[in-house]
């Protein structure tokens, strides 16, 4: 147990995501199970890592990322257009919904449906907060290295 994070803790928190108009986009306090941040795996941008080196355990951080220290920007390459017989007739593919995608090696990748015209489908893989301001406020619960 180390009394504060350093480059190479994993950091049991709670962790919410708020844009910048306040509004919540993700919480592990919905379902009450804290994560852990690894620090030093390459998971995170260095800017989001030194935003929590030297916290200590019952420290409560809030920090606000643009999109290139967060979760990326948003790619155009991302975003395909698939033909609307490649869906399942039972789905309904309205503007918002997120379906799941099997990968060819296995495996499942998440796309947001954006947009539906005639017998086109623009489906974006981007992360949903890509190319978006994030503010974090973390508690941190426990610290191992």
């Amino acid at each position: 147990m180390t009394s504060q994070i350093n480059s190479n803790s994993r950091v049991l928190a709670d962790i919410t995501i708020k844009l910048k108009d306040g509004s919540v986009a993700d919480s592990t306090k919905v379902n009450g199970k804290p994560s852990w941040i690894i620090l030093g795996n390459g998971s995170f941008s260095d800017e989001f890592e030194n935003r929590m080196i030297g916290a200590k355990v019952g420290d409560e951080l809030t920090f606000e990322l643009p999109a290139k220290d967060a979760f990326g920007e948003a790619n155009p390459d991302n975003i395909h257009f698939m033909d609307i017989s490649q869906f399942p007739k039972d789905i309904e593919l309205n503007s918002g919904a997120i379906i799941s995608f099997e990968q060819a090696g296995g495996g499942a990748i998440p796309g947001i449906i954006r947009d539906v015209k005639d017998s086109s489908v623009t489906v974006d893989f981007n992360h949903p907060l890509a190319g978006k301001t994030v503010v974090f406020e973390i508690a941190v619960l426990q610290i191992e290295e």
